[in-house]
């Protein structure tokens, strides 16, 4: 038998050596452990691991499972792509080394701007916002230096009632008035809707395409020749680029401002806490008024160029989040023109396979060819006193990350699914059992699905007072 004295001399950790020197912490009493029993116990490296490993476990991640959460492209993010973005030369360099010693760092952010011009049409774009909503606002902040410049006026701003909810935020923030247009019938934006806005004071119109209904707006040449012809831009919210990546271009559709999501579409993780990237580009008439510095080559030198008086400074200390700048390099690289357009056509294929499927048991309310996503409506179950809220619940119960609920508003109790293009047809048919399993029990034993989760290590939790009653001290 072992000593125990063997057993007080395992160690699951070690640390290197440093030079910052011991200090001894001054803890308030009511915080220190109160017996010998209570302190850090002595752990094998084996119990370390399966600790944190049993800790993992009860997060849910793309990893896991399919993750379908609508307008928001929880893909696979290739490894790959995370282990070049760790290399050396990437995470150890610092924002103020000489441009000389960063040559390459800086030829990825060029490079890597000019791609994305290719994909969007667009002229030039900033790497420095650090996600969509700060791309929306760097964005918009453009366009009112664009008119200031112009000594024109103009303070409105159209927004669809199916918009993201940061486009209306982030107009108001840059100092713009919102006016809201009603979707038509189709769930598009129809010409008609906008003509009585398009005059002197109209400076942009803000649309997703596809929009939140996963569908394509099909008058967005006459939308754009309208506001152009009244003197306006158009803002594209590349919250859905993977749906028409590669196969059409917001550019060609007669946008002047574009964001996109890195960490959606170009494979930096989303939804696991990492940070974000939300590059905007421009068109021509725009490019004096984007942000400093701008990466530029000249003479085979890439150079970090503050030399644009009109530029509206700097929106992000340094040059934005590198390495997940990094990352959507090498995914576009690795991918090529082709893998691109495979993107859209397969993410597309997806979500029309489980419109179709879905659509066999739940309502969709704009039933026709859709692109990334769509959206069903859970209303029939109100009869039995059911929930989208609940749906997504139960679907927890089932092993499955919910879809998005409630939103866009325009569809009452909405169910919206993003499938994207990394699910198998397997992965797929698993997720339509466990929804027509959940929507068979709404249907024949609500109380059970009004109660779930009933088999997550977090039960039902009163979502309304927890937004209401925040308690972040223990």
């Amino acid at each position: 038998m072992l000593e125990n004295s063997l057993f007080e001399k395992r160690k699951g950790r070690s640390t290197r050596y440093i030079d910052i020197p011991e200090i001894e912490l001054e803890i308030p009493g009511d915080l220190l452990r109160k017996s010998p029993l209570e302190t850090f116990p002595s752990l094998s490296e084996q119990e370390v691991v399966r600790h944190f490993t049993n800790l993992s476990r009860l997060n849910y991640g793309i990893d896991n499972n399919i993750y379908p959460l609508g307008s928001c492209s929880m893909k696979y993010n290739p490894k790959i792509n995370e282990a070049l973005a760790e290399l050396d030369g990437f995470v150890d360099i610092h924002p103020y080394m000489d441009e000389y010693y960063v040559q390459g760092a800086l030829k990825i952010l060029y490079e890597l701007e000019e791609f994305l011009c290719e994909i969007t049409g667009m002229s030039a774009f900033t790497l420095q916002p650090s996600a969509g909503a700060h791309g929306e606002l760097t964005g918009l902040l453009m366009a009112k230096a664009y008119f200031k410049n112009r000594k024109e006026e103009r303070d409105l701003v159209i927004v669809p009632d199916s918009a993201h909810g940061t486009n209306p935020a982030s107009a108001v923030m840059a100092g713009f008035k919102v006016v809201e247009v009603k979707s038509d019938n189709r769930g598009l934006v129809s010409p008609s809707a906008i003509k009585r806005f398009l005059d002197g004071r109209i400076a942009l119109i803000m649309l997703t395409n596809p929009n939140t209904l996963g569908l394509f707006e099909e008058d967005v040449e006459e939308i754009a020749y309208l506001v152009h012809n009244a003197g306006g831009l158009l803002y594209y919210d590349g919250a859905n680029l993977n749906g028409i990546i590669g196969v059409t271009r917001p550019g060609d559709m007669g946008f002047d401002i574009v964001h996109l999501n890195l960490h959606k579409t170009f494979s930096a993780p989303h939804g696991g806490g990492g940070p974000g990237a939300g590059p905007v580009g421009v068109k021509e008439s725009l490019t004096p008024f984007l942000p400093v510095p701008r990466v530029t080559f000249k003479d085979g030198f890439y150079s970090l160029d503050y030399n644009f008086p009109k530029s509206i400074g700097k929106v992000k200390c340094f040059y934005g989040n590198f390495t997940v700048l990094v990352k959507a390099y090498c995914y576009i690289r690795l991918l090529g023109k082709e893998g691109l357009r495979a993107i859209a056509e397969i993410s597309t294929l997806n979500a029309n396979y489980l419109q179709k499927r879905i659509g066999e048991f739940l309502d969709i309310p704009y039933k026709r060819l859709c692109k990334h996503e769509f959206v069903a409506s859970l209303k029939p179950l109100r009869s039995k006193g059911i929930r989208a809220l609940d749906i997504a619940k139960r679907l927890i119960d089932k092993g499955f990350h919910p879809p998005t609920v409630y939103f866009p508003l325009i569809v009452e109790e909405a169910l919206m699914v993003e499938p994207t293009e990394t699910e198998s047809l397997d992965a797929l048919n698993r997720f339509i059992e466990a929804l027509k399993e959940v929507i068979d029990e709404a249907n024949t034993n609500p109380e059970i699905v009004k109660e779930a989760p009933r088999e997550h290590i977090i039960k039902r939790v009163d979502e309304a007072k927890a937004s209401r009653t925040l308690r972040v001290k223990w």
